[in-house]
């Protein structure tokens, strides 16, 4: 099985584990509440008639939901991409639950390969999922098309890991990371530079974070330097 394969694999598992094992919104789990950043740049919208927002690498909603009860009585959407099945099941049933699944649109899609179209969305939000395209190449490419997908002042939510290491706890043994692109946080940030040099932005942040998860039953420590960017894109 090659690297990518056996990635996703294990990201499957993983997610289809807390997805089944966690409610959205309980308290316990990364899925207990949205992301801050996003939120708090969705007042930037009041006003607007449309909002369309584009949620690459959705998961089951967690940040989908709050930004659709927000938009609910606009009339804009949400569009939900992701590779997973489970999660967009998950995210229909989570999106009748809080009464927003008229304002949701969910797509499966390799987010490498999802086609967006030129200037269709206001806010594009993308949290801890660029960064599993397949390649730097794909990467490149999908933040290419996400920029030309943004209307004239709209804004992009990215958060995105760098430097991921993952340990084995009981024998402290480095282990591969399952990432696809693991780039040093110094080239990450060099290469949103690069691909919003044009933009205004409003906000980077280099967090180091550290997470308990389990590989093949064993317990695993991965620590990462999680890069939050906020651009506008300029009139």
């Amino acid at each position: 099985m090659d690297r990518i394969r056996q990635i996703r694999k294990e990201e499957k598992k993983y997610h289809d584990y807390c997805y089944d094992n966690y409610s959205l919104f309980e308290t316990g789990s990364w899925l207990h509440k949205p992301v801050k950043t996003v939120i708090d740049f969705l007042p930037m919208f009041e006003g607007k008639e449309e909002v369309n927002v584009l949620d690459i690498g959705c998961g089951v909603g967690r940040n989908s939901i709050p930004i659709a009860e927000k938009i609910k009585n606009n009339e804009g959407k949400v569009v939900c991409v992701d590779l997973l099945d489970s999660a967009l099941e998950h995210l229909k049933k989570y999106s009748m639950q809080y009464g927003v699944s008229e304002v949701i649109e969910t797509v499966q899609a390799d987010i490498g390969e999802f086609k967006i179209k030129p200037e269709e969305y206001d806010f594009i939000i993308a949290v801890s999922s660029l960064e599993h395209v397949e390649s730097e190449e794909v990467f490149d490419d999908l933040l290419k098309r996400m920029r030309n997908g943004t209307k004239i002042g709209g804004i992009h939510c990215l958060v995105i890991n760098s430097e991921v290491q993952e340990i084995e706890q009981a024998t402290n043994q480095s282990l591969e990371a399952y990432m696809e692109v693991n780039l040093s946080t110094k080239d990450m940030l060099q290469k949103l530079e690069d691909h919003y040099h044009e933009w205004n932005i409003v906000m980077k942040v280099v967090k180091p974070l550290e997470y308990k998860i389990s590989r093949d039953g064993k317990g695993v420590i991965l620590t990462t330097n999680a890069i939050t960017y906020v651009a506008v894109k300029a009139l």
